[in-house]
């Protein structure tokens, strides 16, 4: 499972016109499913996320998660991450799980997140939506956890 976070001032998403998810400061991470990836690489991705250091400290290292910050945390579902993008110009996406298997692991996912951490919002899965954020840096990293087998 693929996790792209981005430590933001504030973002948001927008769905027909219709505001979805919104959080100030925190990390807006882009999520990403792949072949193989279970409720374990799910954990394992939301453990990272939660306790990666991103944020600064009083001597402005990047010392605090967003554990510690008690940050917005917005989860937005993004097929195109599991892309395989080493030959030629167009991506090929045999990578990625299927559909059916994506939405139910990232429903996992936005479910356990809002178990473990207090302010938790998302995009909607398989809709065209607009991700509008003010990223905090840039602060940006890519987090992954391999499929299981």
């Amino acid at each position: 499972m693929i996790g792209l976070i981005q430590r933001v001032k504030r973002a948001k998403v927008v769905v027909a016109g219709e505001i979805t998810g919104e959080i100030g400061p925190g990390l807006l991470t882009l999520v990403g499913v792949q072949r193989g990836d279970g409720e374990d690489s799910a954990r394992r991705l939301l453990e990272k996320i939660l306790a990666f250091r991103a944020f600064p400290d009083a001597d402005q290292k990047m010392n605090l998660s967003l554990n510690d910050t008690r940050g917005g945390l917005l989860l937005v579902p993004q097929f195109t991450l599991a892309a395989d993008t080493r030959k030629g110009t167009r991506a090929s996406f045999t990578p990625a799980a299927p559909p059916e298997e994506a939405q139910s692991l990232f429903a996992y996912l936005l479910k356990q997140a809002r178990k473990s951490h207090q302010t938790v919002e998302a995009g909607v899965f398989g809709a065209d939506m607009q991700v509008h954020l003010v990223n905090d840096g840039p602060v940006t990293f890519w987090l992954q956890t391999p499929p299981a087998g």
